[in-house]
Formats: structure tokens, sequence, C-alpha cells
């Protein structure tokens, strides 16, 4: 059981990283949607955001999905580790 916790809490700080590279992603202006890269980053992430994003509220154009996202990420290592 153990290992099986560690590769998801793993997989979990993995996936961190790869929404970090998105927020940042966003503060390039006249980014290259095309590139293999960036589409990696949006085809991993939006399946996660998405659903976020649609149970917030408007928040005069500002997307908190990645803040929600982060958090929910946190609580569930926690859980995992506290488990273990």
């Amino acid at each position: 059981m153990g290992i099986v916790v560690a590769i998801i809490v793993w997989a979990l700080q993995i996936f961190s990283f790869i929404l970090m590279a998105r927020v940042l992603m966003t503060w390039i202006p006249n980014l290259d949607y095309s590139n293999p890269i960036v589409r990696f980053l949006l085809d991993v992430t939006e399946p996660v955001l998405q659903p976020i994003r649609n149970a917030l509220p408007s928040a005069s154009g500002m997307d908190f999905s990645p803040i929600v996202a982060f958090l929910g990420i946190w609580v569930l290592r926690m859980l995992l580790i506290s488990v273990v």
C-alpha cells in the first residue's frame, strides 16, 4: 500500500509542476499555441481546470481555477501522506 501511495503523491507533484508551467505560460505574450510543448501543457491540465472553471462563479475575467487546483492537490497529498 505504501508504494502505491508514494507513486500517487509523486504523480501529484509532477502534475503540480506541469500546472505551474501552464500558469507561467500565460505570462508569455504572443504564445504559439501550435507548439508541441504548449499543446502538451494545455492537453494535460485542461481536463482538471475546465470543471473547476465551470463550478466557480465568474470573477471579472480572472481565472482562479489553477489556485483551486493547487489547493486540491495539496489537500489530496496531505491526506495521502497522513495515511502512510
